[in-house]
């Protein structure tokens, strides 16, 4: 609940400051928040990965509709999916960088004995795991297919 104590607080602040673009993100937060602690099947409380998981989903959202703006030549269009996607990165714990994902799937490999990209997808499912919340899906994937290669 500590997420959604740190939205709302966030959202304040961007009310008193008259900043468009975090409330605006912060309230899409705060509603992905809600729908997900009312969907069939939730007991009405999420876990910590839970909640990262979201907000790396919102994250990826935003930043895959800027690509596709940026493609179209719609620059005015992506900046404010950027700018959304930075203000709910906030909320996210700190990424590791390339070079620290790459050093942690080497080491996955090593301690495993993987070899050859036919392992790709057990490297995968113990990268994940390993880096969950501290990095994205195509990150960890990048780094296993460098690895491997």
């Amino acid at each position: 609940m500590s997420l959604q104590n740190d939205i709302m607080e966030g959202i304040k602040t961007a009310m008193k400051a008259k900043d468009t673009v975090a409330l605006e993100s912060l309230r899409a937060v705060k509603s992905a928040l809600l729908l997900a602690q009312t969907e069939t099947g939730a007991n009405g409380e999420m876990t910590s990965e839970d909640e990262i998981k979201l907000l790396q989903r919102l994250v990826k959202q935003r930043k895959d509709s800027a690509n596709i703006y940026i493609q179209q030549g719609r620059q005015d269009l992506a900046d404010p999916e950027l700018e959304q996607a930075a203000v709910i990165e906030k909320f996210l714990p700190a990424q590791l960088s390339e070079e620290e994902v790459e050093a942690v799937v080497k080491k996955i490999i090593a301690d495993n004995g993987f070899s050859g990209m036919g392992d790709m997808g057990k490297v995968m499912g113990v990268a994940s795991k390993e880096l969950a919340g501290s990095a994205d899906g195509k990150t960890i994937s990048n780094a296993v297919k460098k690895a491997l290669a």
